[in-house]
C-alpha cells in the first residue's frame, strides 16, 4: 500500500467526524488515527495510540496549569481590577486606552495560548469600553476577536510552536524576542485599522458607569503579587539563576495559583476554581492527546515521510503559497492540527533555515485558523460576546487584518536569514 493512502484516508475521516457528524475533535483525531492504523494493517496499534496520546504531556500539563492560574486570577478579582486601572489611567486618551484594551484583551491568550480563553475573559471586559468608544458592534467584535489570535502567539506560552516543537525535538527556548517581534507590530497595526477611526476618549460619567459594572471588590496592590510573582519567575527561567531556572512552566503557573488562592482563601475554593478551569480547558486538551495519536500513526504509516519529501521537492515559491493556503484552512476545524499536522514537515522543509523563526512565524499563520469558517472560534465566541448572531458579519472587519498577518508572516519566513543574524 502506498504511504500516501493511509494518511490520505485518515484525513478524509477526520474531517467527515469532525464536520459531517460534528463529533468532537479530539475525539475524531483518535478515531481517524485508529482506522489509519487499520487499514495499513497494524491492527490496534494501542502501544502507539498510547505513546501517540501521551506525546504532548508537557504542552497538556502548561495549559491545564496556566488555566487554573488564569481562573484564579480572574476569582480573585485581579482582572476585573486591572481593566479598572487601565479605564482611570487613560480614558482621556483615546489611542492609549486602545492600545491598552488590546493587551487586556490580549493577556490570557499570552498565559493560557487559547484565543477563546481571551475572548471570554478579558476580551468579554474590553467590548463594553470599545463600544462606548465609539465602536460599533462589530468592529469590536472584530477588535477582540484579533487580540484573541495575537495573544494566542504571543510568549510566554504559544501551544502552537510548542507542538510544531516536540515533531522536530526543538526545545521551547529562545522565542521569546522572535514572538514579540511578529506579535508588537501587528497589535499596533490591528489596533489603529480597526480602532483608531471614529472613536473617543471617555467621558468621566461614562467611565463610572463602566467601573460600576465592574464587580471590584479591592483594588489593592495584593492582588497583582500572584502575577508579579508569576513574570519574575518566568524572567529567571531563561537565566542561570540556581534552582528557579529548572522550575518549568507547569510548576510556575501551579505556584502562582496556590499563591493567588493562599492570599484569598476566605473567598477561593480552591477545589471547584480547579474544576472550573481543567473543564474549560478539557476540549483543548482532548485535542492536543488526538493530534499525539494522529502524529504518531502518521509516522508509523509512513505518512509523515511522504508528507516531508513531497514538501521538499516543491519549487520555494509553490511551497509558501501552500504554507499560506492549507495551515489557515486545515485551522478551520484545529489551529493545534494544522500546526503539527502541517508545521511540522513545514519546518523540515525549511531546514536549513532557523527552525526557532520558522515556527514563530508558521504559528501566526496556523492561528488565523481560528477565524476560519465553520468554526471561527475566535470570530464566533467575539461574536457572541457583543450579541451577535451572525459570525459572518464579524469576519467580514477581520479580513484585512487576517490578510496583513498573513502576508507579515510569510516576510517573516522569507527575510529568515537577515532575521537570524539580528535575534
Amino acid at each position: 500500500m502506498p504511504d500516501y493512502l493511509p494518511l490520505l484516508l485518515m484525513i478524509l475521516a477526520f474531517f467527515i467526524l469532525a464536520m459531517g457528524f460534528k463529533i468532537q475533535i479530539g475525539l475524531a483525531l483518535a478515531l481517524s488515527s485508529l482506522l489509519g492504523a487499520l487499514v495499513s494493517g497494524h491492527g490496534l496499534a494501542l502501544r502507539h495510540l498510547i505513546e501517540g496520546g501521551f506525546g504532548y504531556l508537557e504542552t497538556i500539563l502548561i495549559i491545564a496549569t496556566a488555566m487554573i492560574f488564569m481562573k484564579s486570577l480572574q476569582k480573585s478579582g485581579m482582572l476585573d481590577a486591572f481593566a479598572a486601572l487601565l479605564l482611570r489611567s487613560f480614558h482621556r486618551h483615546r489611542l492609549l486606552l486602545l492600545f491598552s484594551m488590546m493587551v487586556l484583551a490580549m493577556f490570557p491568550g499570552m498565559i493560557t495560548g487559547s484565543s477563546t480563553t481571551a475572548v471570554l475573559t478579558t476580551g468579554a471586559l474590553a467590548a463594553p469600553v470599545l463600544m462606548k468608544m465609539g465602536l460599533n458592534h462589530l468592529k469590536t467584535a472584530a477588535f477582540i476577536a484579533m487580540a484573541g489570535i495575537l495573544g494566542m502567539i504571543a510568549p510566554p506560552v504559544n501551544i502552537l510552536v510548542m507542538i510544531m516543537g516536540a515533531g522536530v525535538d526543538m526545545p521551547y527556548v529562545g522565542l521569546t524576542l522572535p514572538l514579540l517581534a511578529i506579535v508588537i507590530p501587528l497589535a499596533i497595526i490591528f489596533t489603529l485599522w480597526i480602532g483608531s477611526r471614529g472613536v473617543k476618549s471617555l467621558k468621566q460619567s461614562e467611565l463610572e458607569e463602566i467601573i460600576a459594572s465592574l464587580p471590584v471588590s479591592d483594588s489593592g496592590w495584593r492582588l497583582y503579587l500572584p502575577l508579579i510573582l508569576v513574570v519574575v519567575l518566568l524572567i529567571l527561567q531563561s537565566t542561570s539563576f540556581p534552582l528557579v531556572s529548572q522550575l518549568g512552566l507547569p510548576l510556575i503557573f501551579l505556584g502562582g495559583a496556590l499563591f493567588t488562592w493562599g492570599l484569598h482563601w476566605k473567598k477561593l475554593n480552591f477545589f471547584l476554581l480547579t474544576q472550573e478551569a481543567l473543564e474549560e480547558a478539557l476540549p483543548i486538551l482532548s485535542i492536543l492527546v488526538g493530534v499525539g495519536m494522529f502524529i504518531q500513526i502518521m509516522t508509523l504509516t509512513g505518512g509523515r515521510g511522504w508528507t516531508v519529501l513531497a514538501f521538499l521537492s516543491l519549487p520555494p515559491a509553490l511551497l509558501y503559497l501552500g504554507i499560506a493556503i492549507s495551515m489557515p484552512l486545515f485551522g478551520a476545524v484545529s489551529a493545534f492540527g494544522s500546526a503539527s499536522i502541517l508545521g511540522v514537515p513545514f519546518i523540515l522543509a525549511l531546514i536549513n533555515t532557523n527552525a526557532i523563526l520558522t515556527s514563530s512565524a508558521l504559528s501566526a499563520i496556523a492561528g488565523l485558523g481560528d477565524l476560519m469558517p465553520p468554526t471561527a472560534l475566535a470570530g464566533m465566541f467575539a461574536a457572541q460576546v457583543v450579541g451577535e448572531k451572525n459570525y459572518f458579519r464579524v469576519l467580514r472587519y477581520c479580513l484585512i487584518p487576517a490578510l496583513f498577518e498573513l502576508i507579515f508572516a510569510l516576510g517573516f519566513l522569507l527575510g529568515g536569514p537577515f532575521l537570524d543574524k539580528i535575534f
